[in-house]
């Protein structure tokens, strides 16, 4: 199996299978595919809604599609929402993702979506995190650039929680709220995440949830309505 990110910043990542090849790939990313491929469709994990309300997701999906090439030669193009780059993480350690920044992973990926993080809500009720563990590939997708650091022993980074795309997991952290003239003119306090190194950390250079509010607040200036994005 062969992968080719193309056309980043406005990204688009192609799936080249021979037969009996899989990938796993969010419900919604598929662009185009060609050749025999079977497509299956399956919950990340079974009795998971039972545990958590679908209104506190945000809108996210907890389905995924399975790839299966059923001849050689076979070519997938998927992609994610958000407007900016694609980047490919291979699994050497755990990695804490952003649910909204997953496109697909390799056979070998596991995709735990019971994790406490992601049924707490533990990074801010509007966000939730996926932990990919294993050994392979996983492809997500950011709004904006993706930015990749790598903190060592005891070196510290706060970071905005929106912006937050990928961490490893075995990384020192803790969410905390903050406050500043940002988060005053929009209201509330925000949610960082305040990390600890050896990590190695990847972020997004523009944060989504902020231009949706901008765009509902122009909504509403232009319409007089008390429409709301979700």
């Amino acid at each position: 199996m062969q992968y080719n990110i193309i056309k980043n910043p406005m990204g688009m990542l192609e799936v080249s299978m021979n037969k009996g090849e899989e990938i796993t790939a969010e419900a919604g990313a598929l662009v185009y595919m060609k050749g025999d491929i079977e497509i299956k469709t399956r919950m990340r994990n079974k009795g998971f809604l039972k545990s958590v309300k679908v209104a506190m997701l945000g809108g996210e999906t907890f389905f995924v599609n399975d790839f299966v090439a059923n001849e050689d030669n076979c070519i997938l193009g998927l992609t994610g929402p958000p407007i900016g780059d694609i980047l490919k993480i291979t699994l050497d350690e755990e990695y804490i993702i952003q649910s909204g920044a997953y496109i697909a992973s390799s056979p070998g990926v596991d995709l735990d979506t019971k994790w406490q993080g992601f049924t707490k809500g533990l990074f801010g009720t509007e966000l939730f995190m996926l932990k990919a563990s294993g050994k392979g590939d996983v492809f997500v997708n950011s709004y904006g650039s993706i930015i990749e650091k790598t903190l060592e022993h005891g070196e510290k980074m706060l970071l905005d929680n929106y912006h937050l795309v990928a961490l490893t997991a075995n990384s020192e952290y803790n969410v905390v709220k903050v406050g500043g003239l940002k988060t005053t003119i929009l209201g509330g306090e925000g949610l960082a995440t305040d990390i600890t190194g050896p990590a190695k950390v990847y972020f997004q250079t523009k944060n989504l949830k902020e231009l949706i509010d901008l765009l509902g607040i122009k909504h509403r200036a232009e319409t007089g309505s008390s429409f709301k994005f979700p």
